[in-house]
């Protein structure tokens, strides 16, 4: 309020007296033009493009310097400024106005134009620029675009043995493993290879799975991400199960399928990267991965939905029905080939990208096989 009050009558003061003095030497219509073209060439050198250059480049230097003086002033104009707040504020009663003099002019689109600016201009490079994007999708995704789907969940049970559960967890090369009850419904908690003691492996205590379980964390597969992680943390609990509208258990969010939201994935042992670049335009892509991803890698647009968040799930929309392998996919400009189908699961997709060409969307069987109904 101080600034824009010093700037308003500041100019019109300049304006004022400039007329005045132009005056004596002008006839009053004369004054008037010269007057304005003047003034208005001096406020914008001198008032709005060079300080605000200068401000620019010397942020701190020129804050340092001008707060002072805006003190001072926001002392001596404060009566002036607090009779206009109150009457701007009874103006906006009247009119319906919003008492805020400026509203928030940074979206989220333009903090993500800006990361790309920083990238293009070689102030942040190609992973600082994936990290800073992936935190603000943080917020948007879900428990079921993270977790591992309940069909690639190993699991032990909760009458099994520790000796049976701790050989089941090195055949699996994890070191946590679900326990479960009747069935994957029924996940009772978490064995953890970490947390046992000797006497757990004393062939004379016989202890089973569901006496060394650590207790588990049920939470719906819409639960937000950021949400999901404060009750992680706050709970002390490395594994989350993710359950539908009826209860099912449809996967396992661990604290590492969080992390990896923000900083990437995390290889182990032998693992692959889910997507890999065959070149600029074409990519491999894991079944796991979900349609933004794979957007955002190829700098295109895909089609999502609420039913589904993978790359299999568009081909499965896409095509309308189950997918055989080798059986491709357009839509628009981007090919999408299914290279490895296990019974009816889409295990690894080919993506490719005609940048010169925006195709209609169709489906197409592989050489020499029928469609099936």
């Amino acid at each position: 309020m101080t600034i824009l009050v010093g700037n308003n009558v500041v100019n019109i003061t300049m304006s004022s007296i400039s007329t005045t003095l132009v005056g004596l030497s002008f006839d009053a219509g004369t004054a008037v033009v010269v007057s304005s073209l003047g003034i208005t060439s001096t406020v914008l050198v001198f008032g709005e493009r060079a300080p605000k250059s200068y401000a620019v480049e010397n942020t701190e230097l020129h804050a340092r310097r001008v707060a002072l003086g805006l003190t001072v002033v926001e002392k001596v104009l404060w009566p002036l400024i607090t009779v206009l707040y109150y009457l701007t504020g009874l103006v906006n009663r009247v009119t319906g106005g919003s008492p805020s003099i400026e509203s928030t002019y940074v979206t989220r689109d333009e903090i993500r134009n800006m990361i790309k600016t920083g990238e293009r201009e070689g102030i942040l490079d190609a992973e600082e620029r994936e990290m800073l994007q992936r935190t603000l999708r943080f917020t948007d995704a879900t428990a079921k675009a993270v977790m591992t789907p309940r069909l690639d969940v190993v699991a032990v049970s909760a009458d099994a043995t520790v000796e049976a559960a701790v050989r089941q967890c090195l055949r699996a090369g994890h070191a946590r493993l679900p326990a479960y009850g009747e069935s994957l419904d029924d996940v009772a908690g978490v064995f953890d290879i970490r947390e046992l003691r000797g006497s757990d492996y004393d062939d004379s205590t016989d202890l089973d799975v569901a006496d060394v379980v650590a207790p588990t964390l049920y939470v719906p597969e819409s639960t937000n991400v950021d949400e999901l992680l404060s009750e992680m943390r706050e709970n002390r609990i490395h594994v989350a199960t993710a359950i539908d509208e009826f209860g099912a258990t449809e996967g396992l969010v661990t604290m590492e399928d969080v992390t990896e939201e923000i900083v990437g994935e995390i290889l182990a042992g032998d693992e692959t990267h889910p997507i890999e670049f065959v070149d600029d335009d074409t990519i491999t892509v894991d079944g796991s991965v979900d349609v933004e991803e794979v957007s955002e890698a190829l700098g295109v647009v895909l089609p999502e939905g609420e039913e589904f968040e993978t790359i299999p799930g568009s081909s499965f929309n896409l095509a309308g029905r189950l997918v055989e392998r080798d059986e491709e996919f357009d839509y628009e400009n981007v090919t999408l080939r299914a290279e490895r189908v296990d019974d009816t699961r889409i295990r690894t997709v080919r993506v490719t990208v005609d940048r010169d060409d925006a195709k209609p969307v169709e489906t197409r069987s592989p050489p020499g096989e029928d469609e099936f109904d």
